[in-house]
This record gives C-alpha cells, sequence and structure tokens, in this order.
C-alpha cells in the first residue's frame, strides 16, 4: 500500500524510488528480522537503539498507509464532485509521511517512558473495616526486553516501591525472552518490596519462553506466584484474599489452564476476593462466583485510541480501565510496559496502578 500509493506516484528518480521502496520493504519485515535474532517474534535481540528504530519504521509505515487510504478516500471524493480526473500534490504524500513519522516517534516515546502512578479507589463490598483504605499497586504487561532493560525496570521498580502501598500485585507478562536471555534485565525485580508482599500470575508471554523455568525464576526474585491459587490476608482477625489464575494460552503449551474454582479452594466463607487475572475476557465467569474485585493487563489499553475498538472486541468488550460487572469490579490497565514488537502509545498511557479499597458509602468508586 504504501509503495504502490504514497511511494511510487512521487516525482523521484527511479533510483531513489526503488531505494525508498527497500528500505520501506526492510522495516516492514521487523518480526521476520526479530525471529531471525532470537528464535521469536516476541524477542528482538537487537541493540535498544535499534529496536526503538524499527519500531518507530513500522509504526509510521502503518500509520502511512492509513493516512494515504483516508487522502486516497478524499481524491475520490474530489472527483466524484469535480466529475473531473484529481491530481493530488506530492507536497501532501510528503506532509502525510512527515505526520506519519511525527505520530510513530511520540507513540514510542510515550511506550517506553517509566510511567506515573495512576490512583482510583475501588469500593469492595464486604470489605472488612481494617481493609478499608487498603493501598495495592498493580503493575502489568512489564515486557521486560530489549526495548524495557534493567535500567527501566529498576525505575519501575524504584516508583514502585515509593508508591507507600500495602501490597504489590503483577498481573503477567513479565518478560519478552528466555531465562537466559532477560536474567539481568529482570534482576531489579528482587527489589520490589511492600508490607504484605509481592504476588504475582504469569501472562500469555511467560508460556512462550519455558514456562517452568519462568516461573522458578521469578519465584527466586521473591515473587509470590499465584497459579490457581490463593493467598489469605489478615489484619486481627479480618482477612482478604488474593486469588490467582493461569492464563487461558496455557493449555497451548501444555500447562494448566485458568480454574477459579480450585484458585478459591480454602477461602472461608464471606472473605472478599481479588482476582489476579491476566486477560479481562472471563471477568463474568469471576464475577458470577463471587469475586469482589478482578485485575487485568494484557490489552494494552488498545495502544492507539481508535484501535482500542477493535482490542475490545477480542476481550469481550474490556480494553482499558473500570467496568461493572454484575456485583463484581474490573480494573483493565492500560498496561506498565509494552510488547517491543509494536511498541506505541497515541491516547492510552501507560501506568502503574495505586488502588485504594473502600468499603461501600465511604467513597463513589
Amino acid at each position: 500500500m504504501v509503495i504502490a500509493r504514497w511511494l511510487w506516484p512521487l516525482s523521484l528518480p527511479l533510483g531513489v524510488t526503488l531505494l525508498v521502496a527497500l528500505l520501506v520493504l526492510a522495516a516492514s519485515q521487523y518480526h521476520l528480522w526479530s525471529r531471525l535474532s532470537s528464535g521469536s517474534v516476541f524477542a528482538p535481540e537487537f541493540p535498544r537503539a535499534l529496536v526503538i528504530a524499527f519500531n518507530v519504521a513500522f509504526g509510521a509505515i502503518i500509520l502511512l498507509a492509513v493516512l494515504q487510504i483516508l487522502l486516497d478516500i478524499g481524491m475520490l471524493l474530489a472527483m466524484a464532485v469535480q466529475r473531473a480526473p484529481v491530481a493530488v500534490p506530492d507536497a501532501w504524500r510528503y506532509a502525510i509521511a512527515v505526520l506519519a513519522v511525527a505520530l510513530a516517534a511520540l507513540g514510542v516515546a510515550n511506550a517506553v517512558r517509566v510511567p506515573p502512578v495512576k490512583d482510583i479507589d475501588v469500593v469492595v463490598r464486604d470489605l472488612p473495616p481494617r481493609y478499608d483504605g487498603y493501598r495495592l499497586l498493580q503493575l502489568t504487561d512489564l515486557h521486560i526486553s530489549r526495548l524495557f532493560p534493567a535500567r527501566w525496570a529498576s525505575a519501575v521498580v524504584d516508583r514502585a516501591n515509593a508508591s507507600g502501598v500495602d501490597l504489590i500485585v503483577v498481573t503477567g507478562d513479565f518478560i519478552d525472552g528466555s531465562v537466559a536471555m532477560r536474567e539481568r534485565d529482570v534482576a531489579p525485580l528482587a527489589r520490589l518490596r511492600a508490607p504484605d508482599g509481592v504476588y504475582a500470575i504469569p501472562g500469555n508471554h511467560e508460556y512462550f519462553f519455558d514456562y517452568a523455568a519462568w516461573m522458578r525464576h521469578l519465584s527466586d526474585l521473591g515473587i509470590r506466584m499465584l497459579p490457581n491459587a490463593n493467598r489469605v490476608l489478615e489484619r486481627q482477625g479480618e482477612r482478604l484474599a488474593i486469588v490467582g489464575v493461569t492464563d487461558l494460552s496455557a493449555p497451548g503449551a501444555g500447562q494448566a489452564g485458568p480454574d477459579l474454582a480450585t484458585a478459591m479452594r480454602g477461602i472461608p466463607a464471606g472473605v472478599p476476593v481479588v482476582l489476579l487475572d491476566h486477560q479481562p475476557r472471563n471477568a463474568r465467569y469471576g464475577a458470577e462466583r463471587g469475586v469482589a474485585l478482578q485485575l487485568s493487563g494484557h490489552t494494552h489499553g488498545g495502544m492507539i485510541r481508535g484501535l482500542d475498538r477493535i482490542v475490545a472486541r477480542a476481550n469481550n468488550g474490556y480494553v482499558s480501565g473500570r467496568y461493572r460487572v454484575g456485583d463484581m469490579t474490573l480494573y483493565v490497565s492500560n498496561g506498565t510496559g509494552l510488547w517491543p514488537g509494536f511498541a506505541l502509545r497515541l491516547g492510552t498511557p501507560s501506568e502503574m496502578t495505586r488502588i485504594t479499597l473502600r468499603r461501600p458509602g465511604d467513597s463513589p468508586g
């Protein structure tokens, strides 16, 4: 599309046109080069600067294709009105190319930042008085990789530790790469600290890179993994349950799929449940089984405003922010990091979410 409808009509020497066409083709094959670099499309093993450059170039190609389609539609409308051929000036083609590159660069810059802490209050039914005002921090979709390396992970940990929460949870997609590739980059996660600990679940990306090895390694870092398991917290006799399930993609990797019944086994009646589930699409199932609050990620908020509507369709309508599902609150985080294969954010900022639990009547929620 970009070569045929944007590049070819430009008034350029043939040699220049062919050179630009080759560069566009090379950038469009970013995922092929990633697979050749590491054996996986999910882990580009290039220097960080090159991963950033590829993301800007790949994003610019996609955005330019969209802008060219809009330009073509405008040309067709003009032709219909004038009932005569309409020529698109080269200046317009150059203008949309500059706009596409600028938007792609801005999108990548938004993606690779260390996100701010976003505060929300959530009303939890049957929340014990001693847990009123309880604060937890949700990290999700870190995608620690060449794009989000040790330096970035360390800055995220520093900000998380300074957030003053009672509990830290990570709702999956820690990494992109094997333990051997990412061991140094994930090392800062061992410094995560909260009074009631750090709990987590796997995301779909953990199953792409030796799930068992990653579960062991993350546990060795001091992160308490909850694959179809729970932990009941207690404050002076009052309790709150943190429940985790595995990812929907687990059976495809020969691992146990999400099993909420097993995960909730042993929780005393009446104890409110906070569910960690990487993908939000099965939220109604959790609501029907008495979960009070579900925390999810996976969608990255849709990455680009407008594209989020497509992402929502693949996740039962859940893509970003707070939803009421029966008597349960679902919160879908935009994510802390992003998959390095398409790292653009336009209108869907990354976040570290500080969630304050409130008893009914204490907050509008």
